[in-house]
């Protein structure tokens, strides 16, 4: 199979590649830099440039681009988070709808934000979306696929949870504060966070592919979400460093604003229904288990 990715230098895109590449798919990557490398596509979604003669006869497109939401969010960048998603998601489904052979599936890029703050909650793909920059964000992001959809392409928009990764993400950020036992809960810690493994994000990406009844939203998280508080007790257990310190919400809200509010202290207690009911096996369902596979613990 021949498979058009975007996205591929990010931390999901990285190891989609490899994984993919081991599977034997070929991959060919969109890239923006003019000098074209073996496996890459150039195109620049802003100028409206891409080499649809490359992109004829694929048999699926993997669409993550987007600009990182975990820095401050003034008003620049935030059109930045939008342009990124948004604006390139439907310039690429645009060009799709341009071929004599379009691919048979688009797996698009989308978040858990899209279902915004919602406590306790437990919420699948059915549930309806939030409120709040993220989940207006999402919504718009997979909106932006509809044109696909109407000339017949599978389109799954998968809704990605926090990605457990010693080499990117969050997690990797919170590892220095926690090994020197400053690591500690945002607020009240009662905000659920629904994560993923990298391993198990990738490897449910692959279950996508080739699962051809899966289409529309689909929640690539684990089955088994936790608070902010379980959370870090459990990652400092496994790290065997305290964690008895905890961030007052107002110097969040202060040092970071609107983006500590909807990242840091709201939650999403989100089940990943279509995942399950489609036999994805996980490799690592429970939260200790998966520190200790992503941080090489025993």
């Amino acid at each position: 199979m021949k498979i058009i990715l975007s996205g591929a230098s990010g931390l999901v895109g990285t190891a989609l590649k490899s994984t993919l590449n081991d599977a034997g798919y070929v991959v060919q990557c969109l890239v923006r830099g003019e000098d074209k490398q073996d496996n890459t596509i150039f195109w620049d979604p802003y100028s409206g440039k891409i080499d649809l003669d490359a992109i004829e006869g694929s048999d699926a497109v993997i669409h993550l681009s987007g600009a990182n939401l975990a820095t401050i969010w003034t008003e620049k960048n935030k059109k930045l988070f939008r342009s990124s998603r948004i604006d390139t998601t439907a310039y690429l489904c645009n060009c799709l709808t341009k071929l004599s052979q379009p691919p048979k599936a688009l797996i698009s890029a989308s978040a858990i934000g899209y279902y915004g703050d919602r406590s306790d909650e437990v919420v699948t793909e059915e549930s309806a979306p939030g409120s709040g920059f993220i989940s207006e964000l999402c919504r718009d992001w997979e909106a932006a696929t509809n044109e696909a959809t109407k000339i017949g392409i599978r389109v799954v928009n998968i809704r990605i949870g926090i990605v457990l990764s010693r080499t990117g993400g969050a997690l990797a950020k919170m590892l220095t504060p926690f090994k020197l036992g400053s690591g500690g809960a945002f607020g009240n810690g009662q905000q659920y966070m629904s994560w993923i493994t990298l391993t198990d994000l990738v490897n449910s990406i692959h279950h996508i592919l080739i699962k051809e009844e899966l289409s529309g939203p689909v929640n690539l998280v684990s089955p088994n979400p936790v608070t902010n508080k379980l959370f870090t007790k459990t990652l400092g257990r496994v790290l065997r460093r305290p964690t008895v310190m905890t961030i007052p919400a107002f110097v969040l809200r202060t040092t970071l604003g609107e983006m500590a509010e909807e990242m840091l202290l709201s939650g999403q207690r989100v089940h990943p229904q279509k995942l399950v009911e489609s036999g994805y096996p996980f490799s690592h369902p429970q939260l200790k288990e998966a520190f200790n596979a992503v941080l090489g613990k025993k």
